[in-house]
């Protein structure tokens, strides 16, 4: 009876705690998610991409070691940067200024730019370069508590890698440590390498893949769930905003759909 009473008071104790640092975080985000660090074009995009939702789902917290793949101008990384900040460790996979395509190497060098802009934000910010000959080889294996991935899936279907990238992200996670992804969702049935050429994956082949490449989903969510997206559009999910690649055409139409239907999903290495 007794050992049974220690049992039950250390899950109480557990699920308590657990508790308490998902109150921590949540916090902590809204602090970060009101801070001046972050510029106002970015905000405007919290409506679809529900950044403390997400993050939470993910389980973060801010005294993680934390990786953030492909930052893009970095919109995420406005947020990660300073959650991490005091207690924790964010790096960021960027493609690097002598990645071989124009477009992304500009896209590197203008996050360098924002980066190098505010040193109080991100001055412990560690970026590593994405591919150099490999995925991910400056980063040690078994050092990551969690990898985020925010809409970057579809381009590695395109261009090749996907494998190898998720098993790269396998290998720098601890035992235990956690996956996060969001991206773009397909129709339920449809082919990836369809699909990703409009820039929607698959959700079913995506969680398949990524349990290949050694995680367990733990967890779905709708957070960022958006059921009047159709996914049929000429310029697929770069029709959408923020893109508006089809510029002043059926914008308002885009407009009132919003950003994109994406899968949110939680992995924890096996």
């Amino acid at each position: 009876m007794k050992l049974l009473q220690t049992i039950y008071i250390m899950l109480v104790s557990l699920i308590l705690s657990s508790t308490v640092m998902a109150g921590d975080t949540s916090a902590e985000l809204d602090k970060v998610l009101q801070g001046s660090q972050r510029e106002a074009k970015n905000v405007a995009r919290d409506i679809y991409r529900h950044p403390k939702e997400t993050l939470l789902v993910f389980g973060m917290q801010s005294d993680m070691k934390v990786l953030e793949i492909l930052p893009g101008r970095g919109w995420y990384t406005e947020i990660l940067a300073p959650l991490m900040k005091d207690s924790g460790e964010l790096t960021v996979a960027s493609f690097g200024d002598q990645h071989p395509t124009k477009y992304l190497r500009n896209i590197h060098i203008d996050f360098m730019k924002k980066m190098n802009a505010d040193t109080d934000t991100y001055s412990k910010v560690e970026v590593v370069v994405f591919k150099d000959g490999g995925y991910l080889k400056d980063i040690p294996d078994n050092s990551m508590d969690m990898v985020v991935t925010f809409r970057n899936t579809h381009n590695w279907i395109r261009y090749g890698g996907i494998e190898e990238i998720y098993a790269a992200f396998n290998r720098v996670l601890k035992p235990g440590g956690i996956l996060g992804v969001v991206q773009h969702r397909a129709e339920k049935g449809t082919d990836a390498k369809t699909t990703a050429e409009k820039g929607y994956v698959p959700e079913s082949y995506l969680i398949n893949l990524v349990e290949d490449a050694g995680f367990e989903l733990v967890k779905k969510s709708d957070v960022n769930i958006n059921l009047t997206d159709s996914k049929d559009y000429p310029e697929g999910v770069w029709s959408l905003p923020p893109t508006y690649r089809e510029k002043d055409k059926d914008k308002a139409k885009y407009t009132a759909i919003g950003e994109s239907d994406r899968m949110t999903l939680k992995f924890i290495k096996q």
